[in-house]
Parts: structure tokens; sequence; C-alpha cells
């Protein structure tokens, strides 16, 4: 794992103890996850959230490492051992510090946060440890879907903050979940969505040159034969950011306006000039 990695794994893990330390302790509010576990200890045995939030992780290390092999314990090795450390440094530095006491801002807020710092160490590809580690060992054991397992966990969670919890409380911690699984999603997806475009025309040579020249990108001619006539022909197969779509439209329609273009969204492209830098010949 490089520098650039580790950066996100920290950085993304601060976003996470922020927005617990800010905005789910003192408004008394509930989630899922290790941290939601934490709240019942430290809820009926009076248990620091930060020490069990250790403990508990390094627990779950040694069980991931042992079952998922070393390299799991390479890629979690940070989030297990800094993320309760700099929990701790936040509950005492902010105290009982209350920036709102809208429950429902203080959801919100939370649930941005928490998605974005999980959405950040995932996409490093890293591990937040704690209870994302039981759905991978049941994966491997039994071949369970994780965001079942995962989520079905959270929902055992969130039940067993009852004892401690009304029921506007779950409520709000049912919408945290929900709300920071959205984020991550969207965090995970931010700069990987592209536009997949097919272009048929009889222009086919003169499109794709001008796509290269003109916009830098690469293209792919696709063998096809109309389904009338029967002639045979080539579409012209590229893919682009969403941003430039307008200008790959002008493009075309200015070298021929009858040309037949087929726009599909893909969540992730790999390959030369995406995920590996470009070569030009």
């Amino acid at each position: 794992m490089n520098l650039k990695k580790i950066a996100a794994v920290l950085a993304g893990n601060t976003v996470y103890a922020l927005a617990v330390s800010l905005f789910i302790l003192p408004n008394g509010l509930i989630t899922g996850g290790t941290t939601g576990l934490a709240l019942v200890a430290h809820a009926k045995l009076g248990i620091s959230i930060a020490l069990f939030v250790g403990v508990f992780n390094i627990i779950m290390f040694a069980a991931g490492a042992f079952v998922l092999g070393k390299a799991f314990a390479l890629t979690t090795l940070i989030s297990t051992f800094y993320y309760p450390f700099i929990l701790g440094i936040f509950e005492n530095l902010f105290g009982n510090m209350v920036i709102t006491q809208d429950r429902m801002l203080a959801t919100v807020f939370s649930g941005l946060l928490i998605g974005a710092g999980i959405g950040m160490v995932i996409r490093a590809g890293a591990s937040t440890g704690g209870m994302d580690i039981p759905p991978l060992i049941i994966n491997k054991k039994w071949n369970l879907s994780i965001s079942l397992t995962m989520s079905l966990f959270d929902c055992l969670i969130l039940l067993s903050q009852m004892i401690f919890s009304g029921m506007e409380q779950i409520l709000y911690g049912i919408l945290l979940v929900l709300l920071y699984t959205m984020v991550l999603d969207k965090v995970l997806m931010t700069g990987r969505n592209q536009m997949q475009v097919k272009i048929i025309s009889k222009k086919y040579d003169q499109i794709s040159h001008e796509i290269q020249r003109r916009m830098d990108r690469g293209t792919t001619l696709l063998a096809s034969e109309g389904g009338h006539l029967r002639e045979s022909s080539f579409a012209v197969l590229t893919v682009i950011s969403g941003r430039q779509l307008s200008k790959l439209n002008e493009l075309v329609l200015e070298l021929d306006p009858h040309a037949f273009m087929i726009i599909n969204q893909v969540t992730e492209v790999r390959g030369r000039g995406f995920t590996l830098h470009k070569e030009y010949k």
C-alpha cells in the first residue's frame, strides 16, 4: 500500500471518527457496525466507546487475519488501530460539545460524513475493520452475500439498542444507516461513471479519426451489418466522460447529421486511458 492510499485510509477514518464524536454521541443517535455495539456496551456497562472499539477491532482483526490471510491483514491493520485511537482523541477534545440539537440535522450530517469516510477507506483498497470482517468471513466459509449479511448485522445491532433507546431513536438510526449506505455508494462511484457511445454511420472512418484527434479519446471499430439492406459496415465504439458527451454529439452531427448514436452509462472502465496511462504511437 503506497503513501497515497495510506493517507486516504487515515483521512477516511478521521472523517468517520469526527461524525461519531460531533454528531452521534452528543445527540444520542444510534448506528450500526462496531460503533453501534460500542454504544450498547457504553449504555449498559459504562465501557468507554473508544476502548470497546479498540478491543473489538483487535479481536476481529485477529479472526480476519486467521481466516482471510495476511493480504487482508495488511489492508486492515491501519483502520484497526487508528480509528479507536483518533476517536478517543476526539472524545477528549470535543467532550460534550453540541454543534446542533436538531436530531434530523445531526442524522443527515453524520450519515454524510460516515458514508464519505468509509467510502474513502474502501476506495483505497482497505477495510474499516470491526464489523466489516464477519461478513467477509461468512462469505468465504458459506458463500453468502457480503452486503446482505452486513445489512443483517446492522439491523440486529440497531435492534439491540432498543434496550436503552426509544422508538424515535431507532427510526433515526435506520435513517442514518440508509443515508450513509447511499453516500458510500456515491463515493465509490465518483469519478468512475463513464459514457459508452456506439455510432453507426457511413462516415465511420472519419468520425473515428476526429474523435481521436479532437477529443483525445480512443475508438474501436466494430463490424456491423444493416438489418434491412444487409450492408456491411463498421460501428464506432468509444468511452467518454459525461462532460464530453455534448462535444461528441456536436462532432458527430457535424460530420454526419444522419448518424445513429447509442449512449449508455457504465459504472466503471478499466484499461489504457482510464486506469492505465495513455500511450501515443
